[in-house]
This record gives structure tokens, sequence and C-alpha cells, in this order.
């Protein structure tokens, strides 16, 4: 096999992990004001993901290390082409990161209603730029290594479908994930809440998916955008059931063959204008991009190759150990006064 494709696949594992991981932070930071009645349960909300969201974010790390080394061209023209939009979500990280650690620095309630503000935007802006931005590559708005588009034409009605689907998929993701980890009150709003959104996030998915495969798709990709869709639709109805744990597993598994589809009908043109069925309003044949043209010198790949192979596992396994001492639900009970 082509090294270069088998890079592809890597940090195509590394993005699709990042959103399989990170969706569900993403989906409780959004929903804080939505289902906490009082500041103790928006506590237990922050405290479902406070252990968490830090390994969560090495995935990113991983995934932006792994592009800029193995394929510096593409890391080149996405930086270039989406430096507006990819700033304005490396600072709500930013602040998103500083109001889960300082929140409770003070017991004022005017100083956690700030930060709470700060969860959510935090929260809800990358949930939708992300979204945009895995559309926009797609469609073709970045081309080249040496022109880009402008941010306005990065807003096109398919990469704004693109962002919306990510936010409501995150934000139901959220709700199955707070039904799983949460008790009393707060799990049956979770499970209610759960249930709603999952139905108007299946909607946009679909209409994304089906947009995304009509245009540009395979006989591989429209398998996978099924499966998503199953995948999906079994998660609703294990939350149907008080399933939560299948529920959350079904809502995962979704989202990582939908994101993994949105990469393999990318490929091999990792990032293209070529005048295709979903190019963009900036295409010039002239100016695309393969994974080969791309990539990194072989030896290079080698190196960093050894790198992924002694360090990956390492995190799974820090990870895994997280997840498995924080696995117990909390509530309102389980929280200091304070």
């Amino acid at each position: 096999m082509d090294p270069n494709d088998v890079w592809f696949a890597v940090i195509a594992m590394l993005w699709v992990g990042y959103f399989a991981v990170e969706g569900f932070d993403f989906g409780v930071g959004i929903l804080l004001p939505v289902l906490a009645r009082n500041d103790a349960e928006r506590r237990v909300m922050i405290n479902t993901i406070g252990p968490l969201w830090g390994g969560n974010e090495l995935w990113l790390v991983a995934a932006c290390a792994a592009t800029f080394a193995a394929f510096p061209a593409w890391s080149t023209s996405l930086f270039g082409g989406f430096a507006v939009p990819l700033l304005l979500l490396v600072v709500a990280l930013i602040i998103r990161g500083i109001a889960l650690e300082y929140r409770e620095k003070r017991a004022s309630a005017l100083w956690r209603r700030r930060w709470d503000a700060a969860i959510v935007g935090g929260s809800a802006l990358p949930a939708f730029l992300w979204g945009l931005l895995a559309a926009a590559v797609v469609h073709r708005e970045v081309v080249g290594a040496h022109r880009v588009g402008s941010f306005g034409e990065l807003f096109t009605p398919y990469a704004l479908l693109g962002g919306l689907t990510t936010f409501a998929l995150f934000t139901a993701y959220g709700a199955a994930f707070l039904a799983l980890k949460t008790k009393g009150g707060l799990r049956a709003r979770a499970n209610t809440l759960a249930g709603g959104a999952g139905v108007g996030a299946a909607v946009l998915a679909g209409v994304f998916l089906a947009w995304t495969q009509v245009q540009a798709g395979t006989a591989a990709t429209a398998l996978m955008a099924g499966a998503a869709v199953l995948a999906w639709a079994g998660g609703m109805a294990a939350n149907g059931r008080g399933r939560e744990g299948w529920a959350f597993a079904g809502s995962a598994v979704a989202i990582v063959i939908a994101m993994a589809s949105l990469l393999a009908v990318l490929h091999p043109e990792v990032l293209s204008s070529a005048a295709g069925p979903m190019a963009g309003p900036t295409a010039d044949p002239a100016l695309g991009l393969t994974a080969e043209e791309v990539a990194a010198a072989p030896r290079t790949l080698g190196i960093v190759a050894w790198i992924a192979v002694s360090f990956l596992p390492l995190v799974l396994l820090y990870q895994s150990w997280m997840y498995w001492v924080f696995r117990r639900r909390i509530g309102v009970r389980d929280i200091p006064a304070g």
C-alpha cells in the first residue's frame, strides 16, 4: 500500500477519534443552561467531563501534529485558507479550558455565571465551526498552497449545513452522555432531551450526508453514510428503552462512521479545487492537492511513524484508564458544598 495513503488513514483516524471523544464535551457545555436547574446541577454537569476533557484534547494535538508532520503542504493550505475560523476556534477552546478550570476558584455567583457563559460559548462555537470547516474542505472552498478562498466564501449552504449538523449531533451526543453519567432529575431531563435532540440531529445529518453522497459519493462512502444513520437510529432506540450505555455507544459509532465517510469522500484529493461535482466557487483545476503532492519526504514519514507507534498506545492506555476510573454516575449529593 502507498505510504501516503497509510498516513492519510492514520490522520483520518486521529481526527475521527477527536470528534468521538470531544463531541460529547461540547454537548455538555452547550446544554449547561438548558438542563441544569441550579448551581449544584451545573457543577454536576461540569464534573462529568472535568477529569476527561483535557485527555480528549490530546487527540486534537495529535491530529494537528501528525497532519503537519506527514502532510506539511496540506497544513499550510488549511491554516492559510481557514485562518479566521481557525483563530476563532482556537480562542474558543482556550477560553473554554480556562473556564472549566477557574469556575470553582470563587464562590461568587456572578463569577460562576460569567465562566458558565464562557463554557457555553466555548463549546457552541467549536461545535459549529468544526462542521463548517469539514464541509468547506469537502466542498473544495480552499484551493492550493498559493491561493485561498476568502472568509466569506466559506459560508456556502453546504458548509452552513455541515456546521448545523455537527452542532446538533454534539448536542444530542452530550445529552446521551449526561443521561449515562448523572443521577436523579438531571438524568431524566437529559434522557428526554437526548431523544428530542437526536431526532433533529438525525434529520440534519441525513440531509447533509445524502447531499454529500449524491454530489461526490461512491458506493463505499454511501454504505458508510447508511451505517452511520443506522447506528444513530439504534442509539435513539436504545435511549427510548432507557438503555443509556447503548444509546451513548450508538451515538459515538454514528459520529465515527459519519466523519470517516466525509474523509473517504475527500481522498485522494486532500485539498482540491478540481472541477468536480463538489467544487466550490473558487474552483481551479490547476490548484488541486493530492495526498502524494502534499506528503513529506519518505524519511520524515518513517520517523513520524516510529513516534506514532511509540506514543499512541500510551495515550490510549492513559485515556482508557481515566474513563475507567471516572466511570460511575454522579449526582448533586456527590458534589461538595461550595
